[in-house]
């Protein structure tokens, strides 16, 4: 189990995740690319809010399908509920993560959120 927290700490959470991140992302979508964030899915089962419910407020747009959470107090993004199977996963914010140096992952793939199919014209 490891501890998950925004900069002020008025936020936290207890994730169960593997040893190794197996899975670790950079969405270029146009809200991703602008954070800077790197993520890791989780199980909803695998994530529990155990601080900051009063802190936590979530961000929107285009299709209002994906739910980015984020501290009202510091402004750090938490955890998202993205769009591609939005209600199976949460997808973790690594640098929330205690004794994770996200920058130093030599494994980070790409989401390409830029291309996702919710926004192909017909």
């Amino acid at each position: 189990m490891k501890k998950l927290s925004c900069h002020c700490g008025e936020v936290e959470a207890e994730v169960n995740l593997p040893e190794n991140l197996e899975k670790v992302l950079r969405c270029n979508c146009t809200l991703c690319k602008r954070k800077g964030y790197i993520m890791t899915p989780v199980n909803p089962e695998n994530f529990k809010l155990i601080k900051g419910q009063d802190f936590i407020k979530l961000y929107q747009y285009h299709t209002k399908i994906a739910k980015h959470y984020f501290c009202s107090k510091c402004g750090i993004y938490t955890h998202t509920n993205p769009r591609s199977n939005h209600d199976k996963i949460y997808m973790i914010n690594i640098g929330c993560l205690e004794d994770v140096k996200p920058l130093e992952l030599n494994n980070i793939g790409i989401n390409d959120g830029e291309n996702h199919p919710l926004d192909q014209k017909k």
